[in-house]
C-alpha cells in the first residue's frame, strides 16, 4: 500500500493543535493511519507552509438559492430580507435586477440555476468542505447532488402558520422529501414564525426523523411576535395575504414556545438532535430553559447544537449573535454559511475569519474545532469525518496566509485531498 506523509507549520486534529512537526499519514486515498512525531515519520513528508485540518462542514448551507447572489439588498433586517427572497427565488426568465456577469439569456432560467448550483458546489469542494447540512424546499440541487462529490445531509423544509393547512403542507413536503432518498434526508420545520403548533407536532412525531435543523431567533421580532403576536412579521403575513387575527402569541419566547415539540421521555432509546440556526436574539433566559435537559413533565430537551452563520447575520441584519453567552454555556457550537441570496461566499474559513476578527479571543483552535469534528458530530457523520483519526476519511485542507497562527485577511484554504 501506497501511503502519503504531510507536514505543515501547524496540524490541526480536529480537537487539538499536534506537537509542533507532527507528521500526519494518508493512504492515497485520504484514509488517516496515523499522526507520528517527526522523528519517527522519515525524511519523505511533503512539508506545506500554513496549516493542515481536517475538511470543514457546513451546518447550514441553500445551495438551491444559488442563483440569487447579488440579488438580495444588505442589511435590510429579517423580514424586508425575507420579503426580497419570496419576490426573487421564482421570477425565471426576467432578466430585472441581473447582475452584469451572468449570461444574456439565462437570468434564473432552469439552466441557469444549475449553473449556479455547480459553481457554488464547486467553490465549496476547492475550499475544502467536505460535508453539507443543505436546506431543500424544491429538488433543483437533487442532480448536482448525485455526482457524490460532496456528502450532504438533506434537510427538507416544511413551512405553514395556519393550523388548517398543516396535514396539506406535510403532505408537499413529503414529495420532496421521497426524492431525495438517495441520500441521508430529514423533513424539518423552516422557522418558528412558519410553522403553526400543530405542523410542529406533526413534523416531531414522524418516525426515524432524529436529525433536525431549525431557523431559530433570526431577529428580536420573531420573539416579539410569539410573545404578544405584534410586531414586524405582520407585515410579513400581510404580504402574503394571510389572517394571523387568531394569533394572539404564547406570552413566552420564541425558542421556549417551540422547543417542548422536540422534548422526549427520559426513557426513550434515541432522542432527537436538533440544529438551532443563527440565534441572533438568542439570550440568557432562553440558553437557562433549552439547556436545562429537562423542560417539561420529566422529559429531556434534544442534543442541541447552535450553528453559527455570521456573514450571513451580518448580510441581513447588520448583528452577529451574542457567541460569547454560548461560549459560557458550553454550548455545542457549529458553523455554516447559509445561502448564496445573503452571502458573499460559501466559505466556512471566511466565517471562521469574521468571527475571530470581531472577537479576538477566539482561538484558531477553537474555531476549527466548530468547523470539523463538532459539525461531523452535528451532522451524525463523526465517525467517518471531522478529526484526523486513523480508519477516517475526513479530507485535508490547508490553510495558507496565517499569522503567529492567527488568521489573516489574506487567509486562505484549498483542498489537498
Amino acid at each position: 500500500m501506497t501511503y502519503r506523509k504531510f507536514k505543515a507549520d501547524y496540524l490541526f486534529t480536529g480537537r487539538e493543535m499536534a506537537e509542533k512537526g507532527a507528521v500526519l499519514v494518508t493512504t492515497e486515498d485520504g484514509t488517516v493511519q496515523d499522526i507520528l512525531p517527526s522523528a519517527e515519520a522519515g525524511q519523505d513528508a511533503e512539508y506545506l507552509r500554513g496549516a493542515l485540518s481536517p475538511g470543514f462542514i457546513n451546518c447550514h448551507c441553500h445551495l438551491e438559492l444559488s442563483h440569487l447572489k447579488g440579488a438580495m439588498p444588505e442589511k435590510t433586517g429579517m423580514v424586508d430580507f425575507l420579503l426580497a427572497v419570496m419576490q426573487n427565488r421564482n421570477s425565471v426568465g426576467s432578466r430585472a435586477g441581473a447582475s452584469s456577469v451572468e449570461p444574456a439569456g439565462l437570468f434564473r432560467t432552469p439552466e441557469f440555476i444549475q449553473i449556479a448550483i455547480a459553481s457554488a458546489e464547486e467553490s465549496m469542494w476547492r475550499s475544502g468542505i467536505v460535508a453539507v447540512g443543505d436546506i431543500c424546499n424544491t429538488t433543483h440541487s437533487l442532480a448536482q447532488k448525485m455526482g457524490n462529490r460532496l456528502y450532504y445531509h438533506n434537510f427538507i423544509e416544511t413551512m405553514g402558520f395556519m393550523e388548517q393547512t398543516a396535514a396539506g403542507r406535510l403532505k408537499q413536503s413529503r414529495t420532496i422529501f421521497d426524492a431525495f432518498s438517495i441520500s441521508p434526508h430529514s423533513l424539518v420545520p423552516h422557522a418558528p414564525y412558519s410553522v403553526s403548533p400543530r405542523l410542529f407536532g406533526l413534523i416531531a412525531d414522524l418516525p426515524d426523523n432524529h436529525l433536525l435543523t431549525i431557523h431559530n431567533q433570526e431577529s428580536e421580532a420573531e420573539n416579539e411576535f410569539y410573545r404578544s403576536g405584534q410586531g414586524d412579521f405582520l407585515r410579513l403575513y400581510q404580504a402574503m395575504g394571510l389572517d394571523t387575527s387568531f394569533w394572539q402569541g404564547t406570552g413566552k419566547r420564541s425558542l421556549e414556545s417551540y422547543l417542548p415539540f422536540f422534548c422526549r421521555q427520559k426513557a426513550e432509546e434515541r432522542s432527537q438532535t436538533l440544529l438551532l440556526v443563527h440565534n441572533v436574539a438568542t439570550n440568557e433566559e432562553d440558553l437557562q430553559f433549552a439547556m436545562n435537559g429537562s423542560l417539561v413533565n420529566g422529559q429531556r430537551s434534544p442534543d442541541l447544537f447552535f450553528c453559527l452563520c455570521p456573514n450571513a447575520n451580518l448580510y441581513i441584519g447588520g448583528k452577529l449573535p451574542d457567541v460569547k453567552l454560548l461560549v459560557r454555556h458550553n454550548c455545542s457550537i457549529v458553523i455554516g454559511t447559509d445561502s448564496l441570496a445573503s452571502n458573499h461566499q460559501l466559505s466556512i474559513l471566511e466565517e471562521l475569519k469574521t468571527l475571530q476578527l470581531l472577537l479576538p479571543e477566539l482561538t484558531t483552535t477553537t474555531l476549527l474545532k466548530w468547523a470539523t469534528s463538532n459539525g461531523a458530530q452535528a451532522l451524525q457523520v463523526g465517525d467517518r469525518l471531522g478529526s484526523f483519526v486513523p480508519g477516517k476519511r475526513p479530507g485535508l485542507v490547508l490553510i495558507e496566509n496565517l499569522e503567529e497562527g492567527r488568521f489573516t485577511a489574506s487567509t486562505a484554504s484549498r483542498r489537498i485531498l
